[in-house]
């Protein structure tokens, strides 16, 4: 399973507006539920229990929110660009500006294991990430992101 495979359109947020941990949750999380038919609510819920139990802001400017929830029927993913930074609890300490958002069904296995892993890979290059950074809208973003997965 690959990210392109699994990434909308309307999932990606080109300019998050939130300064904060609960703000940037509540965006994507309306963003992602548009293409997983859950409650933007439920998304929410379930990704700010998953940040009680340590940051998913691995550092580098960069946060991997994630949770599992039985609504969602299939692996999803969505991505949001913050121009400004976000205070994210990070392990570094650094202002977040790069939000890859996964969301896995319940009991769903290996699926999301591998898609952490792709994503992991695409943020160690530095083209990449800088690219995302600097994008200017959601096509712009998205074509970055399946440009740059196609070579996987």
């Amino acid at each position: 399973m690959k990210i392109s495979e699994i990434l909308n359109k309307d999932s990606i947020v080109a300019n998050l507006e939130s300064t904060n941990k609960n703000g940037v949750i509540k965006e994507l999380s309306q963003a992602i539920s548009k293409t997983t038919n859950t409650a933007p609510d439920d998304i929410a819920a379930v990704l700010m229990e998953r940040e009680g139990l340590g940051s998913t802001g691995i550092g580098g400017g960069i946060a991997i929110p994630h949770g599992k929830l039985d609504s969602v029927k299939s692996v999803s993913v969505g991505f949001g660009l913050s121009r400004r930074g976000v205070e994210y609890d990070s392990l570094d300490n650094r202002l977040v500006h790069i939000f890859f958002l996964l969301l896995t069904p319940e009991n769903s296995t290996g699926g999301h294991l591998k898609v952490l892993a792709q994503i992991s890979k695409l943020l160690k290059m530095d083209q990449f990430k800088e690219g995302l950074r600097t994008a200017t809208s959601v096509d712009e973003i998205y074509e970055i992101i399946m440009e740059q997965n196609e070579e996987f």
